[in-house]
């Protein structure tokens, strides 16, 4: 079985296996929180990325729309837990600022990572396609139904004083909106990230894809609850705010790295396909991710997930979204538009530096 495995992939499982394997054993050491921190960091970006590959070849059985929902439903598996037991612990800033910070760091620094590569190496990219702007105006859609219960709230309107009750009904729109969204996906054929974003010579076995993503997810679950252990004593030791770490370090540990395959396809020239991947990593955090994390945490009691979050953060995402669908929406970017997304992105995290 090995032989069919191209030897990329089976380093790519070495490398998640070494480093998941240092985070327990400095979690069981009782190392520093530093060591710890950075350790369980890179075994959760590890993860992240090999069960991004092991989805992707779940293609090669399953056909492209399941593929695009297991991929959905799996990839932010790191996430989730890191999320869950951060609001066990009580870190509910951590755990706003991270689920903002991995819309964010899709659809500003990974887009315009996509677009600055790409664009230095092909002039204008341009993606004709219809699945990028309808992602785009979906994102923005979805993210003022995230907004308006903050507002509600800031506005000390009626609603705002029925913050749990106004979030589960934000949930469950979303999670019909995600439904409807699902339910085209199977129609029209599509697939969360195209088959050209990860062409392999060599298929897994369909036993090994299984295996691989059935280990990830135990994998994610143990780490998550050493990576949110550790956070705290991390935080105060670096000096950094609560929503400074959630906003760039754990949204990037738990997200960012799996969707680096968007710049590759950029760099590549396949504009329309590095579009796509990147902002439905960031659009299935916001239709998907942040409604199952509010009913859970109804579910499992301890402090409940709502959408009220400070109006600053409130702000920079609508704003964010809103600049995006304006670079994306005339189907053309360059390498302008690139470093103009990423200076927001920077403007944004230098200002919950201080909290």
């Amino acid at each position: 079985m090995p032989a069919t495995i191209e030897r990329s992939a089976l380093a790519v499982m070495a490398i998640s296996a070494a480093l998941v394997g240092l985070a327990a054993a400095l979690h069981f050491l009782g190392a520093g929180p530093i060591p710890n921190f950075a350790a369980c960091a890179l075994a959760l970006a590890a993860i992240a990325h090999l069960i991004g590959e092991a989805t992707d070849e779940l293609g090669n059985y399953l056909g492209p729309a399941a593929t695009g929902i297991v991929q959905s439903a799996v990839g932010n598996l790191p996430e989730l837990f890191i999320a869950i037991f951060a609001l066990q612990s009580g870190l509910v800033a951590v755990v706003q600022a991270s689920l903002i910070g991995s819309i964010l760091g899709n659809a500003l620094l990974v887009l315009g990572l996509a677009f600055v590569m790409g664009g230095a190496k092909h002039g204008v990219l341009k993606f004709e396609g219809q699945a990028p702007r309808m992602m785009a105006v979906l994102l923005l859609l979805a993210v003022c139904a995230l907004v308006l219960p903050t507002l509600a709230q800031e506005m000390h309107l009626p609603a705002g004083a029925h913050e749990q009750a106004l979030a589960v009904v934000c949930a469950i729109v979303l999670l019909i909106v995600f439904a409807a969204q699902t339910r085209a996906m199977l129609a029209q054929g599509q697939r969360t990230v195209p088959a050209e974003a990860r062409k392999r010579a060599h298929a897994w076995p369909l036993g090994l894809a299984a295996g691989v993503l059935a280990i990830c997810g135990v994998a994610a679950a143990l780490v998550s609850d050493w990576f949110v252990e550790t956070l705290e004593p991390a935080i105060e030791v670096l000096g950094i705010s609560q929503v400074f770490a959630g906003l760039v370090v754990v949204a990037i540990a738990g997200n960012a790295v799996e969707n680096v395959v968007g710049i590759r396809l950029a760099i590549e020239g396949k504009a329309d396909f590095a579009v796509s991947v990147v902002l439905n990593g960031a659009l299935q955090v916001a239709v998907a991710l942040i409604p199952i994390l509010i009913l859970v945490s109804f579910v499992l009691g301890g402090t409940p997930f709502t959408l009220a979050i400070p109006p600053i953060l409130a702000v920079s995402l609508f704003l964010s979204v809103l600049v995006v669908t304006v670079v994306t929406v005339d189907g053309r970017a360059d390498i302008v538009d690139g470093a103009a997304l990423i200076g927001l992105y920077v403007i944004i995290a230098t200002i919950f530096w201080w909290g």
